[in-house]
């Protein structure tokens, strides 16, 4: 399936649904920040995906961030909270979503880095490349809000 993102796009299409969604922030102590190459639009992003019926939010950023790294994580803290209605993304079969997304930040506990069908590459980069790389802004954002310090749980 393929996505596109429209970000505060007067063009977009309008939203027909919403579903929960996490991603997982996790830094190394080199300060690199884990990625993927989404296999969707063709993006880099931190690991996430939406939530599954039976499992807790922390949960599921867990699942995801192994689903697609192979890295296992432990969740430590809420980094914000996404739902900007200007923020939405349409997949090929008619969905149009609306963003609703949770943040937190985790920490890698073991793992081999590993791609799946939603990841077309894993890497660890230097948070100063981030910027240069073909990532979202929503993305980037929460990257912004992770990396800032001192800043209370962001949301919207």
């Amino acid at each position: 399936m393929t996505r596109v993102d429209y970000y505060n796009d007067p063009n977009a299409p309008k939203a027909n649904s919403i579903a929960v969604a996490v991603s997982a922030f996790i830094q190394d102590d080199e300060d690199r920040i884990l990625m993927i190459r989404r296999t969707d639009n063709d993006l880099y992003s931190i690991p996430g995906g939406q939530l599954e019926l039976g499992e807790t939010l922390a949960e599921a950023a867990v699942r995801e961030v192994r689903e697609e790294t192979g890295i296992e994580c432990q969740v430590t803290e809420v980094i914000g909270v996404y739902s900007n209605p200007k923020h939405v993304i349409a997949y090929d079969d008619g969905e149009v979503r609306q963003e609703f997304s949770i943040c937190f930040r985790a920490q890698a506990t073991g793992g081999t880095e590993t791609t799946s069908s939603e990841s077309k590459e894993v890497l660890w980069i230097p948070i100063h490349r981030v910027f240069e790389m073909k990532v979202h802004p929503s993305i980037l954002i929460r990257i912004e809000h992770a990396t800032t310090k001192g800043e209370k749980t962001y949301f919207s």
